[in-house]
């Protein structure tokens, strides 16, 4: 929990906000997961839900479920402004997450797997069973309920891929 905590804290430095928030999360990520005795987990799952009213519906004015699986230094630029994760989502690492975006569930199909190092923009919806693969880019405002592979961006409502071809510098000695 710690470690987690730290890669976060180095990731958004500039926001209190969203240092209590994610602080709030991974306490209760780790009550839900590694707490097992009923006795010490319902006293300490009570002091999470009122960190979590707090914290991260009242003053970061978000939803972080402790149910979902975040890897470390989650970015998020202007705090949890608005963003909503399920509580089944699953997000890699170093992954950025700007305001307004929405990661859940369509229809109890099933929830969003997110890769490392992806980049979620502005007021973007990722809906669904789905999987983004590593290093993935998706535009603002889009609406993504179909797989985006590794490398690749997804724009627009729907999204529709476009696989990122970067040319391979020359070598010039």
């Amino acid at each position: 929990m710690m470690k987690s905590f730290k890669t976060d804290w180095k990731a958004n430095l500039k926001n209190p906000q969203t240092i209590m928030a994610l602080f709030t999360y991974r306490y209760g990520n780790w009550v839900y997961y590694r707490v097992k005795s009923g006795l010490i987990r319902k006293p300490l799952w009570l002091l999470y839900r009122i960190m979590d009213v707090l914290f991260v519906r009242i003053v970061a004015n978000g939803e972080l479920h402790a149910e979902a699986q975040i890897g470390d230094a989650l970015h998020l630029p202007h705090g949890l402004n608005g963003i909503i994760i399920s509580p089944k989502a699953v997000i890699g690492n170093n992954a950025t997450i700007f305001h307004q975006v929405t990661i859940g569930g369509r229809n109890n199909l099933g929830e969003p797997v997110i890769g490392d190092r992806a980049f979620i923009g502005v007021g973007s919806k990722i809906l669904g069973p789905i999987t983004l693969g590593n290093d993935v880019n998706i535009g603002a405002m889009s609406v993504v309920v179909k797989d985006v592979p590794d490398n690749a961006s997804a724009v627009g409502i729907p999204a529709r891929n476009i696989l990122r071809n970067e040319p391979k510098p020359e070598n010039t000695r």
